[in-house]
C-alpha cells in the first residue's frame, strides 16, 4: 500500500536522522506532553463526575425526590388523604409521610444530638433506600411493639459508634417538647431499643439520623400529623417539573421543593470546581502545542533546502503546507491516543480499588469514585486534536513561503 506523498514525507521527517535527532527529540517531548495533558484531563474530569454522581445518588437515596408541605391550620393532619391525592400526580410513583425533629440520645457511655425522623416503615422503604441500607437488624422491627416492651429505633452506624451502642441496646431520647410541671416545662424522655443499624454512605445521615415509627414520633414531638410528604418520581431529573405541576394542579397551599433545588449550592460548587480543574489542567495541552510549534519551526529552518528542492521539482505550495500540518497532526493524534488509553486505564484502576480516600466528615463520602462520561472523552479528544492542529498553522505557512532561489543560492 502506497502512502500519499505528503504523508510519506511527514513520516520521514518525524523519524530521527543524524542532524534531525534534536528536532525529533522535541517532537517526542511534544507527543509526551499531549499524552500527559489528555490523561490528566480525563482523570480530573472522571474524578469530578464521579464525585457529583456519587453525592447525587446518595443524597437522592437517603431522601425523596420531592418534598411537599401544606399550608393552613390543619396542614397534613390527614396525611392519608394527601398521600392519595399526590399519588395521582403524573410521574409520581411513591409517597411517604415524614415527621422530623431534634432530640438528645443518651446511653450509659455517651450522648449525641440527633435528627429524629418519624416514618411509615413500609412506605419509607419504597421512597428511599433505607431498607437496603440496613446492615444489622431490620426495618420491620419498627412495627408496633408488644405491650410492655420498648419501641424500636433504627440509627446510623456512625451514630452507633458515637453512642457506643449496638442492636439490642437501650437508648434514651429527650425532646424539647415536654410536659408542664411545677418546675416549668420538663423535657420528655423515653426509652427505646435499637433494632437496626443502617449505612447510607452519607456522613450526615449515618452520624446524626435516627428512625422511629410515625405515630411514636408524633407523640414524642407533639405533632398532630405529618410535617411533610416525600415523593419519588419515575425520573429524578424531572423532579423540578413535577414539583411545579403539584402547585399548579393542587393549588398554592402546597409548597414543594425538589432534591436539585435543595442541594443547588453544593452541585454548583462541584460544577465550578470541575470547570476550574479542567481549565487548569488543559493548559498542559497548550504547553505541548507550543512544543509542536517549536519543533516544526526548527524543522522548517533545518529543511529549508529540502523544501526548496521539492518546490523546484514541482511540489505545490499546498502540498508543502500539508506535509508540515500532517506532521503536527501525527504528533497530536499519537499523543491524544496514548493519553486517552492511559486515562481510561488509570480511572478504571482508581475506581476499582478505591485508591483515593476522603475524610467523610468533610466530603460526605469516604472515597472518590471515578466515572468517565463518554461526552467528556469525546470533548477532550476533539479539543486536544484541534489545539494540535492550530499549532501547525504558523510553521506550515512559513514552510510554504520558502523561496527556492533564496534557499539554494549558497548551496
Amino acid at each position: 500500500m502506497r502512502l500519499p506523498f505528503e504523508l510519506y514525507i511527514a513520516l520521514r521527517y518525524l523519524l530521527a536522522r543524524r542532524r534531525q535527532a534534536f528536532i525529533s527529540l522535541i517532537s517526542v517531548i511534544s507527543t509526551v506532553g499531549v499524552a500527559v495533558g489528555v490523561m490528566a484531563l480525563l482523570i480530573a474530569l472522571a474524578l469530578m463526575t464521579g464525585l457529583q454522581q456519587e453525592l447525587r445518588d446518595r443524597i437522592v437515596g437517603s431522601a425523596g425526590h420531592i418534598y411537599v408541605w401544606k399550608l393552613g391550620e390543619s396542614g397534613l393532619a390527614e396525611y392519608e388523604v394527601e398521600l392519595e391525592r399526590l399519588r395521582q400526580v403524573p410521574r409520581v410513583t411513591r409517597a411517604a409521610p415524614v415527621i422530623l425533629g431534634q432530640a438528645l440520645a443518651t446511653t450509659d457511655t455517651s450522648e449525641a444530638f440527633i435528627t429524629l425522623k418519624g416514618i411509615d416503615p413500609n412506605l419509607e422503604a419504597d421512597v428511599t433506600e433505607i431498607g437496603s441500607a440496613i446492615r444489622d437488624g431490620t426495618l420491620d422491627a419498627l412495627a408496633p411493639s408488644v405491650a410492655g416492651t420498648l419501641e424500636g429505633l433504627v440509627i446510623g452506624e456512625g451514630l452507633a459508634a458515637k453512642l457506643g451502642a449496638f442492636v439490642g441496646d437501650e437508648v434514651t431520647l429527650l425532646t424539647p417538647q415536654g410536659r408542664l410541671s411545677p418546675m416549668g416545662v420538663m423535657p420528655r424522655a423515653r426509652q427505646f431499643r435499637i433494632v437496626g443499624l443502617f449505612d447510607m454512605g452519607l456522613h450526615e445521615f449515618d452520624t446524626s439520623y435516627a428512625y422511629v415509627r410515625l405515630d411514636v414520633a408524633a407523640r414524642l414531638l407533639d405533632r398532630t400529623g405529618a410535617d411533610f410528604i416525600e415523593l419519588k418520581v419515575d425520573d429524578l431529573y424531572a423532579a423540578s417539573d413535577v414539583a411545579e405541576s403539584i402547585t399548579r394542579e393542587l393549588g398554592t397551599s402546597y409548597l414543594t421543593q425538589d432534591w436539585s433545588d435543595l442541594n443547588r449550592s453544593l452541585f454548583s460548587a462541584l460544577w465550578l470546581e470541575k470547570m476550574a480543574i479542567s481549565i487548569t489542567i488543559g493548559l498542559i495541552v497548550l504547553v505541548a502545542a507550543l512544543n509542536i510549534v517549536a519543533s516544526l519551526v526548527l524543522l522548517v529552518m533545518d529543511k529549508s533546502r529540502d523544501i526548496a528542492i521539492l518546490k523546484t521539482m514541482g511540489t505545490s505550495t499546498r502540498s508543502v503546507t500539508a506535509i508540515f500540518m500532517l506532521q503536527g497532526l501525527i504528533i497530536g493524534l499519537v499523543g491524544t491516543a496514548v493519553g486517552a488509553i492511559g486515562g481510561v486505564v488509570a480511572t478504571q484502576v482508581l475506581d476499582r480499588y478505591k485508591l483515593l480516600q476522603l475524610p467523610g466528615d468533610v466530603y460526605q463520602v469516604t472515597y472518590v469514585p471515578f466515572t468517565l462520561d463518554p461526552l467528556d472523552i469525546v470533548m477532550v479528544l476533539l479539543s486536544a486534536v484541534a489545539v494540535c492542529f492550530v499549532a501547525t498553522i504558523y510553521p506550515s505557512r512559513q514552510a510554504s513561503s520558502v523561496d527556492p532561489a533564496q534557499a539554494l543560492r549558497y548551496q
